[in-house]
């Protein structure tokens, strides 16, 4: 059943890594709309969001009734000065702390946001692809799956160097529809070709018109969330059922986690964030039937 692998991610909410991302709505708020929505379990979200404490960061999520499914963990994989392993370990750690089982890396520049970003020379590719096997290994070690998502604004954006990542690595993939599209990648086609390298998967749907003005240069990513990029799933141009559908029946039984990028500018009034969430349950819901 998809309706019992849909899990939650504080990004829904505007909760985002990125400095200046938007107004930061509290742990306590979030969690209890994921609960009162009836997801059973959540990524982490960013650092600062729940304890650093590993033990205590599961039993935070435990007091609102969710399973801890792992998180995205942003790391610099290409340079050589940099050692992404304390970022790595340190994530780990609470992870296993919560019974989590994914890790989802993602290749950043090492500057601010996802509005820049530099193209790497052979060199830097294969410093991403040694960093990348060798933290596998230590995340295997510890009984977590490693999984390296493609995200715009990172040196992993564009459909050329998602193919560079399957042709000369073995990682599996986080698949992100939102992402791919908005990098040039077709999702669906993606997932039809290497439906074995998809081990996690965040949904999210797209408006494709804001997609290629930012493919085109003309909006950042940024501002592209802020005026609303992102939709609802099934409210967009991401063929999200049939993402959905190629990949159980290829035996896919892994998560699929709602991570909308919302940017909020206040304290939202009524609803807020939680009513795009509550659209993408039910959307999601209704393909089992």
């Amino acid at each position: 059943m998809i309706a019992d692998r849909i899990a939650g991610a504080p990004i829904s909410w505007g909760v985002c890594e990125v400095p200046g991302w938007g107004y930061q709505l509290t742990p306590e708020r979030v969690l209890s709309e994921m609960r009162d929505v009836g997801l059973k379990a959540t990524e982490f979200g960013p650092d600062e969001f729940l304890p650093s404490d590993p033990a205590q960061k599961a039993s935070t999520l435990a007091s609102y009734g969710l399973a801890a499914v792992g998180g995205f963990v942003p790391a610099v994989l290409h340079d050589p000065a940099q050692d992404p392993t304390p970022v790595v370990d340190r994530a780990l750690d609470g992870f296993v702390a919560a019974g989590a089982g994914v890790l989802v890396l993602a290749a950043v520049t090492g500057r601010e946001g996802y509005d820049e970003r530099p193209t790497l020379d052979d060199r830097a590719w294969k410093n991403l692809f040694d960093n990348v096997d060798r933290l596998s290994a230590r995340a295997k070690a510890r009984g977590i799956l490693l999984t390296l998502h493609p995200h715009v604004g990172t040196v992993v954006e564009r459909e050329d160097e998602v193919r560079r990542v399957l042709e000369g690595s073995s990682v599996p993939l986080c698949v992100d529809t939102g992402h791919l599209m908005i990098g040039g990648t077709d999702p669906l086609a993606l997932v039809r070709e290497v439906p074995h390298r998809i081990r996690h998967m965040h949904l999210k749907d797209v408006d494709v018109g804001w997609a290629k003005r930012v493919q085109q240069g003309e909006v950042s990513y940024t501002d592209a969330v802020r005026q609303g990029m992102y939709r609802p799933l099934g409210r967009g141009n991401v063929d999200v059922a049939g993402i959905v559908g190629t990949l159980e029946r290829a035996g896919y039984t892994g998560w699929y986690v709602m991570e909308q990028d919302t940017i909020l500018t206040g304290a939202p009034e009524g609803e807020g964030p939680v009513a795009d969430v509550v659209a993408s349950v039910a959307y999601l819901r209704g393909l089992d039937g």
